[in-house]
Formats: C-alpha cells, structure tokens, sequence
C-alpha cells in the first residue's frame, strides 16, 4: 500500500535528509510490488511550499527514489505511491498543493463518478490536474475549507463526512499541512497509521527513522521536539502508538497535540478488498515493514 510520512517540528526550521525506496533487498526481483511514485512536500522558513516529486516505477529509474534529498523547513510529508487509480505521471504523485496546502493520501475511495460531479457542482473540478482519487478529496477539502472561511479542519470534516455518505470508501488515511500546522487522519479501520511524541528529550534522541520504503534522518531533530506520524512505526521507539479508527490529530506551530474520534461510525458504504478491483486490491496490500 502507499506510505506516509509526516513530521512536525514546531517553530524550528531544521533540516531532514530523506530516502525514498530505500531498499535492503534487490529493486530488480520486486516488480509486482515497487512504488509508483514518490515525493516529499515541505514548507521552508520562508514558509513557502516545496514540492519534490517523480513517477518512477523502481525497475525504470531508482535514481530519484534513491537519492538523498536534503530539506530544510518546519513540516514535512514525504509518500511511497502504488497505483490504485491514474496512470504512472506526476500529475497522480504525492503529495498535492493546493492553496497553499500539501496533501498526502492512501487508501482507495470509490464513485468518482459522484465525486466528480459534487467538485463540478462546487466550481473547484479544475483543482484536479490528475486522475487519483486522492487529488479529488484533497479537491473537495480545498473547496471545504473555503467554504468555511479557512477554517482547515471544519472544512476537512465537513468533507469527510460527506465522503462518508455519499461515497464507498475503502480507506481514507491523510496527511494535510501548513507552513504552521499539520492534521493526521485514519479512517476507517483497514489502514493503520501511527503516531511518534518526540516533545520530550528521551535516552537515545537520535531522528533515524527508517522503513524498507522510507528512510528519515536529522541531527537538527536529535535536540528538537517534533511530532511523527507513519503508516507502519519505523524504529524501535515503544511510544509509536497507532490511532484509533476515526481519528483526528492536529499539531499547531507550538507542537500543542489536540486528538478526538471525529468520524467514529464507518462509511455508509464501506468497501472490503473483494469489492477492490485486481489492481486497487494489490495496491492495498499490507507490505512488510523492515
């Protein structure tokens, strides 16, 4: 399944050094089960959004998967990307900016022929430059959360829980953020995503995260809190603590952690992996973590 990545350090511009598809076991034998994309957005300390992102299936070009990139800013988001739907193209890679915003997904949402049409009602279809389902919620959230005058996360519930009557929904796991802010939300239950508390100064302080798929490293963040969030914990850290389905986290520009169960019923139309075709199935699945 895709991967997420989210790193909150408060005030401090510091600077994360990441690799995409950092791989121990041979790039060449994993065909079936290699990325589809990958990218990390960041805002800088001008506060400014900066997007690195490349389509790459790993048996074409690991060039870019496996480079590291150097980042400097306050929030991060970095993805892993197996298709379940759109074409191998930038346009479908994570993560997404919309006014001002970077967005990142995984999971599978269905009736996007339904969805199409709320963004065509709502005047924002042109907010979609791709084909996924996930640049349509971010889409429908952007539209959301203008609606309500900026307020990010009442507009990122008020398009939740119309997503969740109108809509089948597999899952839908995200990461939304700001130059100041960042929301992490699991819902439903078959995705999981995990949250790290680094706010306080622990033995081992090393920031060396590292999965199979994405490897995080900091000396900035050795001294500084921060706050992570994953789809799998990516070390040994016993505080990695996995959400409850229906969660919503905020961190804001002082680290403050606000938590509630904000969507604590199913979808209306929940789909299993029977319902997923072939492909969105196989995205879905549960790879070991490292």
């Amino acid at each position: 399944m895709c991967r997420l990545f989210g790193l909150h350090a408060g005030r401090a511009v510091v600077t994360a050094t990441f690799w995409l598809l950092d791989a121990p076991d041979n790039l060449s034998v994993q065909s079936a089960r290699n990325p589809d994309g990958t990218g990390l957005g960041v805002f800088n300390g001008d506060g400014k959004p900066v997007v690195s992102k490349q389509p790459i299936a790993a048996w074409e070009d690991t060039a870019f998967a496996c480079e590291a990139h150097e980042m400097t800013g306050t929030t991060f988001i970095a993805h892993v990307r197996y298709a379940s739907t759109g074409a191998l193209d930038v346009r479908n890679t994570h993560p997404f900016l919309q006014d001002h915003r970077i967005f990142a997904h995984n999971g599978v949402v269905g009736g996007l022929d339904v969805l199409d049409a709320r963004l065509a009602e709502l005047r924002v279809a042109d907010l979609v430059l791709g084909q996924t389902d996930s640049e349509r919620v971010f889409a429908l959230v952007t539209s959301s959360i203008r609606a309500t005058g900026g307020d990010v996360e009442a507009g990122l519930l008020d398009a939740m829980n119309w997503l969740a009557v109108n809509v089948p929904i597999y899952a839908v796991n995200l990461l939304l953020s700001t130059a100041t802010d960042m929301w992490a939300l699991r819902y439903p239950e078959p995705h999981k995503l995990y949250l790290l508390d680094r706010r306080k100064p622990v033995e081992s302080a090393d920031f060396d995260l590292q999965t199979w798929r994405i490897h995080a490293r900091s000396e900035h963040l050795d001294r500084q809190p921060s706050i992570v969030f994953a789809s799998e914990p990516i070390d040994d850290d016993p505080e990695w603590r996995l959400l409850v389905p229906g969660t919503l986290v905020h961190v804001d520009a002082d680290l403050m952690l606000t938590e509630c169960v904000v969507l604590p019923e199913p979808p209306q139309h929940q789909l299993t992996r029977a319902d997923l075709s072939p492909t969105a199935a196989a995205s879905q699945h549960p790879a070991s973590a490292r």
